[in-house]
């Protein structure tokens, strides 16, 4: 059966794809963002999943708020990179896996969890930075990211957006979804986004080091806490896209020790730098035990 070995949670700063398309990762103000990563791409070239079912959110690229769904799974064979007003990412079109999607769908809306199906999109910065930080830039010669990638999409951008509590217990029912699937897989899920900040406002700028830590820290001992955060305290403690970080409660709620004591993850790369572009950048890796 497949089964999750792993989950990763990065931010998904715009302007770090920019920063590698345009050769700047080796610039002081750089540098340090980057070498955060290098521990996850040798982790990845040694870890190598077969799947990669990626949490994100839209910027107002395959959604708009003329429709928007809280959930949507993107059951398609493969995925362009959007242009999102100056051009395309510069990376390779995403490869689905259209059969493992369509099961998943299938599992969890059967698990009474309501998603949208999407079997066309383009994907954003919100989908495509996570790749590039975990396994570089592809090489011209082979131009492919290194497994297919099932994008999710959640809706952080109109209110009302999901609790903390319900991407969870989503987490858990993915999970379920994935262990039914009968084909020998090995997959891992990332949640992206987050971790403080605001991009308007009189607050624009904000960022909370002392809430971003803290959550990182219930995130890996104590998950539940973490999904009991309400939605107004991402708003208040960690700015208004703070609360891009319920999608990391999504991958967190996947691993097996959610649902099976005395099982353990394990935490192997934890890294925590500010500021990017007026974001603070957060990562982790979890594997299962």
């Amino acid at each position: 059966m497949a089964h999750i070995t792993a989950s990763v949670y990065t931010s998904h700063v715009p302007a770090i794809g920019a920063a590698m398309d345009l050769g700047k990762t080796g610039e002081p103000y750089w540098q340090p963002v980057f070498q955060g990563y290098e521990w996850s791409r040798q982790w990845m070239r040694d870890n190598p999943p077969d799947v990669i079912f990626l949490v994100y959110n839209d910027h107002a690229t395959a959604f708009s708020l003329d429709m928007i769904p809280t959930f949507a799974i993107g059951t398609a064979a493969s995925y362009q990179p959007a242009d999102e007003g100056w051009g395309p990412r510069p990376v390779p079109v995403v490869q689905g896996h259209p059969e493992l999607a369509a099961h998943i769908a299938q599992s969890v809306i059967q698990q009474d969890f309501d998603l949208t199906i999407v079997n066309r999109m383009d994907v954003d910065h919100g989908l495509t930075v996570p790749p590039s930080l975990m396994c570089g830039q592809p090489p011209a010669e082979h131009f492919a990211w290194p497994c297919p990638v099932i994008p999710f999409a959640v809706n952080v951008v109109q209110y009302p957006v999901p609790s903390g509590q319900r991407c969870f217990q989503l987490g858990q029912a993915i999970r379920r979804a994935v262990e039914s699937f009968d084909e020998d897989l090995k997959v891992q899920i990332w949640g992206t986004g987050g971790m403080s900040h605001q991009l308007q406002g009189p607050r624009a700028g904000l960022i909370n080091r002392e809430f971003d830590n803290a959550f990182l820290d219930k995130l890996i001992a104590d998950p539940a806490a973490a999904a009991a955060i309400p939605h107004i305290d991402y708003v208040r403690e960690a700015g208004s896209e703070g609360i891009e970080l319920v999608m990391w409660l999504i991958a967190r709620g996947a691993m097996k020790d959610v649902a099976e004591n005395p099982v353990s993850v394990r935490a192997r790369h934890r890294f925590y730098h500010v500021p990017a572009s007026n974001t603070a950048v957060g990562h982790l890796i979890l594997e299962n035990t």
